[in-house]
């Protein structure tokens, strides 16, 4: 009798499969003797350099024509489509694991980002998105009044006389 090993990630990885080929047969409910098509989302890579956020994807067999960015607020969406160079009118097809469609992806950004200074590029069938980081901002000091009377345009004051010895 051999011992096998137990692991559990693979495991849950079984489960985690078995749970979405249960839903995506389930939404993606194909007509009666067809198989349901797969759903294709493009990987990504978020990389923060010093003084960018560089946004990868991975999209081949995308044309640029078919490739959408969009920020909204702080939400920044790539979306488009790939699409199927396969005619079902032709036949000899034992098995078909590409998958192609209409594909979106969001990730919000932080606040004070300059959205004219996006840039996108794409070579190859990588999308690079470089989003500046916003300028942090600067801290600022602030005078304290002394006395009844406040401070008043950043100068400090004392006794009705402002630091400089002017009269008020």
């Amino acid at each position: 009798m051999a011992l096998v090993r137990w692991e559990p990630i693979r495991e849950i990885n079984s489960i985690q499969n078995e749970v979405n080929r249960l839903f995506d047969s389930f939404f993606d409910a194909p007509a009666r003797g067809e198989r349901a098509p797969r759903r294709w989302i493009p990987a990504m890579d978020l990389v923060e350099t010093g003084d960018h956020y560089v946004l990868r994807a991975d999209l081949p067999g995308v044309h640029e024509e078919d490739l959408k960015i969009e920020l909204d607020d702080r939400t920044l969406t790539l979306s488009g489509e790939r699409k199927s160079a396969v005619e079902t009118e032709r036949g000899g097809y034992h098995r078909i694991e590409r998958s192609y469609g209409a594909f979106s992806r969001s990730l919000t950004l932080p606040e004070g980002v300059d959205a004219d200074a996006i840039s996108a590029s794409f070579d190859r069938g990588v999308l690079e998105v470089r989003v500046p980081k916003p300028v942090a901002s600067q801290p600022r000091r602030i005078s304290i009044a002394t006395g009844a009377q406040p401070a008043i345009e950043g100068k400090e004051t004392t006794g009705g006389q402002s630091a400089a010895g002017d009269a008020a």
